[in-house]
């Protein structure tokens, strides 16, 4: 396989976390370790839905109210967004005296539509004019104070994929050395009702690859990454996580919301993505699906996985990880690219949740205990609505 150009490099140098398994990356770690977080009731009256549960992150995790954009009152996502984007620039080294040229790329769905939510419905004050809601980059560029481009990017629950993929392409493209890659969703009435009255919805938990499952189930948090040229962090004497070593996109075009049940295009960003990583299937040592726990996803992503890794599928492991925080939707990815990074480091896949497997989801879900990561890459899938599909590799920095 080709490899990648030295001057091409791109590796994770910072990471930042909120989810329901508590505040900061190293909690988030631990939680995963410990077997993944679990369902509350979502705390707003009058949820006429089928499903009113989400992996929530704990109130102590949130940063409180107010703080705002201007003029408008930012919700529980952006707020969180911003938390685990400080965290994620202290981690990485990053002062801020050095963030007014710090591109900020966010992927969103949901955004601030909970503020529009409160004071817009019954019992809300009003007040809040039009403004939009995928604001999360702007609430994380003012907070930092970067000058530097503030992009949203609504690629529905693979928006964190592409988010991350713009970054790659802007840092391999000479426009800057560093980006700041995030996303944050927060808890909206909007986003459980459209899955719930698509029937897309588990009332249970979210259980990914299991015969029972009856949709996903959301997870409300922020994950927040800085990559940065292996240049730069070399000059700067940064460890690296990883390497962000390949990505591609593909698209169903099949139907607004159904996959193509053949998972072409799911399977054409996978080969791309290892193709640009300089990769073949077999380097690759752990798998985190887009594993959402609606029926037919599961089943076609378990088919493309089998067609790009073909019998080795049966000893690949897999990350469920929505089974263990939800679906982050826009910040989907970004969990993805955050977790991968996490495991190479320690050098372990922490055990799936235990499911009842579904035949027709021939994959490898160890659930025993940790399971030794025995390579140095690791492919994240992430789907969406539309049919928009990523994929990127995460391998082990300093690698020839």
């Amino acid at each position: 396989m080709t490899r990648i150009a030295e001057t091409n490099r791109v590796v994770v140098t910072g990471l930042g976390s909120i989810s329901c398994l508590g505040g900061g990356q190293a909690e988030y770690w631990r939680g995963l370790v410990a077997g993944g977080g679990a369902p509350r009731e979502v705390p707003l009256p009058h949820l006429n839905m089928r499903t009113t549960r989400m992996y929530l992150t704990p109130d102590a995790a949130v940063p409180a109210g107010p703080h705002r954009l201007g003029t408008v009152p930012l919700g529980r996502g952006p707020r969180m967004a911003v938390a685990a984007a400080r965290e994620a620039l202290a981690d990485a080294g990053i002062a801020a005296a050095e963030c007014a040229d710090l591109p900020v790329i966010m992927g969103v769905e949901m955004g601030n539509a909970d503020v529009h939510e409160a004071t817009r419905g019954p019992g809300g004050a009003g007040g809040i004019g039009w403004s939009a809601l995928t604001l999360t980059s702007s609430a994380v560029g003012a907070a930092i104070g970067s000058r530097a481009e503030n992009v949203s990017v609504g690629n529905a629950c693979s928006a964190g994929g592409y988010a991350l993929t713009i970054a790659l392409d802007m840092i391999r493209g000479g426009e800057t050395e560093r980006v700041l890659v995030g996303g944050g969703e927060g808890v909206t009435r909007v986003g459980m009702a459209g899955f719930d009255r698509l029937g897309a919805a588990d009332p249970l938990r979210c259980r990914p690859f299991d015969k029972q499952r009856a949709g996903t189930m959301f997870g409300d948090g922020a994950a927040v990454v800085v990559l940065e040229s292996a240049a730069s962090a070399r000059r700067r004497g940064v460890r690296p996580y990883a390497e962000l070593a390949g990505a591609a996109w593909s698209c169903d075009a099949y139907h607004p919301t159904a996959p193509d049940p053949e998972g072409r295009q799911a399977v054409r960003a996978m080969t791309e993505a290892l193709s640009a990583a300089g990769l073949a299937a077999d380097e690759i040592a752990c798998v985190i699906p887009h594993g959402t726990g609606t029926p037919v996803n599961d089943v076609v992503e378990s088919r493309a996985l089998r067609r790009v890794f073909g019998a080795r599928t049966d000893r690949l492991p897999l990350l469920s990880l929505k089974a263990m925080i939800g679906h982050t939707a826009g910040a989907a990815g970004v969990f993805g690219c955050l977790t991968a990074a996490l495991i190479l480091r320690n050098a372990t896949v922490p055990a799936n949740v235990p499911v009842d497997q579904d035949p027709d989801c021939e994959v490898w879900l160890p659930s025993a205990g940790p399971v030794p990561l025995t390579g140095d890459s690791i492919l994240v899938n992430t789907y969406a609505f539309g049919g928009n599909n990523t994929s990127f590799v995460l391998r082990e920095a300093g690698r020839r």
